[in-house]
């Protein structure tokens, strides 16, 4: 398995997840929100310097989280017959190696996401709203059009069906 690099495009794209334009604004505002207040609080009350401090770094790791997943919230996602990939082509896995898919409510997914599970570990992988990698599973939605990702994951179920899985 390729482990995320970056491959040439293979297969035609059955269908496209892109990330809701509405859950990326409120995902990456609350964040920055949240960081303003904690920095606002720590200079306007003037608590004692350790929890200044304190106030002040998270303030900012909460704004640099904002930014950040505003930068990388803005790749879409394509299944092909071959793989489940980022539009620049970044692969997050092969569908032959994709053993099932996970969506119901119980399962430990991304909100309005679904869980893929792989034959092999793979290189672990956070794309903040949109992705994750953690060993042989794959987490897909967060900021995603809901609609499209049930779609993905229906697709994705079907390919593994006719594989005879």
């Amino acid at each position: 398995m390729n482990n995320g690099d970056t491959t040439e495009p293979s297969g035609r794209v059955l269908i496209r997840l892109d990330p809701s334009p509405v859950r990326r604004v409120m995902g990456a505002s609350v964040f920055v929100v949240l960081g303003g207040l904690l920095v606002w609080l720590s200079l306007s009350t003037s608590p004692a310097l350790g929890w200044q401090v304190i106030l002040v770094a998270g303030g900012a790791l909460a704004i640099f989280f904002g930014v950040r997943l505003w930068q990388v919230s803005a790749v879409a996602l394509e299944l092909t017959e071959v793989e489940l990939r980022e539009v620049d082509g970044r692969r997050l896995a092969l569908v032959s190696e994709i053993t099932a898919v996970e969506r119901g409510a119980f399962a430990f997914k991304p909100s309005n996401g679904f869980l893929v599970r792989l034959r092999e570990p793979a290189a672990r992988v956070y794309v903040p709203g949109i992705w994750w990698r953690i060993g042989r599973k794959v987490g897909v939605g967060g900021i995603t059009n809901v609609g499209q990702a049930k779609a993905m994951s229906e697709i994705l179920t079907a390919l593994i069906r006719e594989r005879g899985e």
